[in-house]
């Protein structure tokens, strides 16, 4: 009997235990955080950081444009000029003209960018005047060339070859004399002759003209005006009076 009773008994107890409610799984929040799935990348929107570095691009593409107007251009260029030639807005070409001003005032450059007489224009800094004269003057040989020399170098640079004849009639005088003296001092060198009625000897630049000038091919040929500019700090002097060649005061044909 009472064997019986043990039995009824847990029978009872299993068929309670299995009615029993499971506990619920709690999971942290963290937890969740981690196994949630990753939304699909063309729901990300982009971001205001990707739009401003691409703004900011822009605006450092423009600025380096303003730069390079700036040193090309020999007379001082106003932020109206500028921005009417560019098609931008004129207080945005005259901040970024601004920025170009403050940066090359830092003592790291040896360019300033300033105003000079209402425009914008790049040059030397002044307290480095001094060390270029020396510079220049220690050339070897020293670059002192004379007005009417740079002028026919410069024609002949720019378009070579040329024929004597061709040379005076652009510069307005003969320069038998100046001819001469940049086949001395080996700037110039002559390339055959032309093929036209008596065969006048063609000039070109030489080598030793790049490596005088420091350019790395004609495409890197200065303006006249820097040509004066060299001239002059080989001089030592802020301003040269021209100096006549060797048979161009004399009144020398030109060499055919």
């Amino acid at each position: 009997m009472e064997t019986e009773d043990i039995k009824i008994a847990n029978e009872t107890a299993e068929a309670v235990a299995s009615e029993r409610p499971i506990a619920p799984i709690v999971v942290s929040a963290g937890a969740a955080a981690d196994t949630a799935p990753e939304p699909p990348s063309e729901q990300l929107s982009l971001t205001p950081a990707s739009e401003i570095s691409a703004e900011d691009a822009a605006q450092a593409e423009l600025r380096a444009i303003l730069e390079a107007i700036v040193y090309v251009t020999d007379e001082p260029l106003t932020a109206a000029q500028i921005a009417d030639a560019l098609g931008e807005p004129r207080d945005k070409i005259n901040r970024l003209l601004e920025e170009l001003v403050e940066e090359y005032s830092r003592p790291h450059h040896g360019l300033t960018v300033r105003e000079v007489a209402g425009g914008y224009k790049m040059s030397t800094k002044p307290e480095h005047h001094e060390a270029i004269r020396r510079f220049v003057k220690r050339l070897q040989p020293p670059l002192k060339l004379s007005m009417a020399a740079l002028e026919t170098l410069a024609v002949i640079a720019y378009k070579q070859p040329v024929t004597a004849p061709e040379i005076m009639e652009i510069r307005g005088v003969q320069g038998a004399g100046v001819l001469k003296t940049l086949l001395d001092r080996k700037l110039i060198t002559t390339a055959g002759r032309k093929n036209v009625m008596g065969r006048p000897i063609l000039y070109k630049t030489t080598k030793e003209f790049l490596v005088q000038f420091g350019l790395k091919d004609l495409s890197e040929l200065p303006t006249l005006k820097e040509f004066e500019e060299i001239r002059n700090m080989a001089l030592g002097e802020e301003t040269a009076a021209p100096v006549p060649e060797e048979g161009e005061a004399a009144g020398q044909k030109p060499a055919e």
